[in-house]
């Protein structure tokens, strides 16, 4: 919290100084107030930082919370408020106790909002970073129902199902990239330090070389020569996509063919689809309308090329369809799942529907992250076994050729 320097007169009349942690300069006269002294001057002391760990500060504080932080504080708020304390104090409570540098000045200016009148949706809308389009929703159904315990709870339910999913994806990921990336610089390492001694080897024996070694003699010398080039080439490129990553088109593309990749899109999707589905259920479950409820689950998707089908479902939805037919023209369901939305919406159960739907997905999710890295295996095993095939003819067969002749 920040410091404040003051200076005031006590119950005495005599002239007092010192320094006091708090929010704001209100505060702070609030607390001289409060213990018998009355202020007569209060200034902020600034530190003095160095560039870089003002920088620092500034990323810590700009940085986007992880789940582990949003699970955290909204448990506790589910809990704290469920016990009879009220929201202002909860806040404040819980600001000590943020390791999130972000969250923690975010739950500062939420609890100065509340003491202004506003609502806590309101205030979580101004920290867009911080929290979702999403969850201030959800708190705002809360405030509204008065059930803002339950708000938070089902909040809190709804990421770590979310987290789970997610962590089972790229735990499936990070041993096939982790070999990738070490083959990748191990082929580098050959090229660049290992062929270039062999070489000189090969070019004293005067004879023609296998058509593999010559393989691995043109790739070496091309890879010394113009390093610097392909370096430049793999940073350019990188650099290149990732601003244009960050344009909407390029967005849009990326999130529509991440779908699409062999063995890993339909994974993605079908997370995706869980994380749907069991947002809108708990949308649905909390009186949002329905039309309102596909606006705030198509933010929460986190993929452009789905968030675009799902307003259009909003689209037919307005212009009079029914939830069926308008999810059967997204095509982004399976007929089973179609089925189940068609069962609920005849009963008018759809918000339960959509959590069995939700607990489909994530089941199969599950399952195909299981199986993922055995049917990963067969092809890193074929690729590397490749490249190795190549090195090791194009280093021993001039070898072999030597030794025959010596033998001979």
């Amino acid at each position: 919290m920040p410091l404040f320097e003051y200076k005031g007169r006590n119950q005495n009349g005599e002239l007092v100084n010192g320094n006091v942690e708090a929010s704001s300069s209100v505060s702070t006269a609030s607390h001289l107030a409060n213990i018998g002294i009355t202020p007569l001057e209060i200034n902020e002391v600034v530190e003095k930082q160095d560039p870089l760990a003002r920088f620092i500060e500034n990323y810590a504080k700009q940085r986007k919370p992880d789940a582990n932080d949003l699970i955290m504080f909204s448990r506790q708020m589910a809990t704290l408020l469920k016990a009879g304390i009220s929201i202002l104090s909860a806040l404040k409570g819980l600001q000590s106790h943020m390791q999130h540098k972000g969250m923690a000045e975010a739950i500062t200016t939420m609890s100065q909002s509340l003491e202004q009148g506003r609502s806590l949706s309101g205030s979580m809308q101004q920290h867009p970073h911080i929290f979702s389009n999403l969850y201030a929703s959800m708190i705002n159904i809360g405030e509204n129902t008065g059930q803002l315990d339950a708000a938070f709870q089902h909040i809190y339910q709804y990421l770590e199902i979310d987290k789970e999913t997610s962590d089972r994806v790229k735990a499936a990921l990070r041993y096939p990239i982790f070999v990738f990336i070490s083959l990748f610089i191990a082929i580098a390492v050959i090229n660049l330090f290992v062929i270039p001694s062999f070489s000189k080897v090969f070019d004293s024996f005067g004879s023609e070389l296998p058509f593999a070694t010559k393989i691995l003699m043109t790739t070496s010398e091309f890879a010394i020569d113009y390093w610097p080039f392909i370096l430049g080439i793999i940073i350019s490129s990188m650099i290149g996509i990732k601003y244009y990553l960050k344009t909407e088109q390029g967005l849009l593309l990326w999130h529509k063919y991440k779908l699409r990749i062999p063995l890993l899109g339909t994974i993605i999707e079908r997370a995706t689809l869980a994380r749907f589905s069991r947002s809108f259920a708990m949308s649905a479950k909390a009186g949002v309308p329905i039309t309102q409820t596909l606006l705030i689950v198509s933010q929460a998707v986190d993929n452009k090329f789905m968030e675009q089908r799902i307003l259009n479902m909003r689209s037919g939805l307005e212009h009079g369809e029914s939830l069926t037919q308008t999810a059967h023209s997204s095509k982004l369901f399976t007929p089973l799942v179609m089925q189940m939305i068609a069962v609920g919406e005849e009963s008018g159960a759809v918000d339960d529907m959509l959590d069995e739907v939700a607990t489909f997905y994530e089941k199969e999710v599950d399952y195909d992250t299981k199986k993922l890295s055995s049917a990963i295996e067969p092809i890193m095993i074929s690729v590397i076994g490749f490249i190795v095939m190549i090195l090791a003819l194009g280093v021993f067969l001039p070898m072999w050729d030597l030794s025959s002749a010596a033998i001979s």
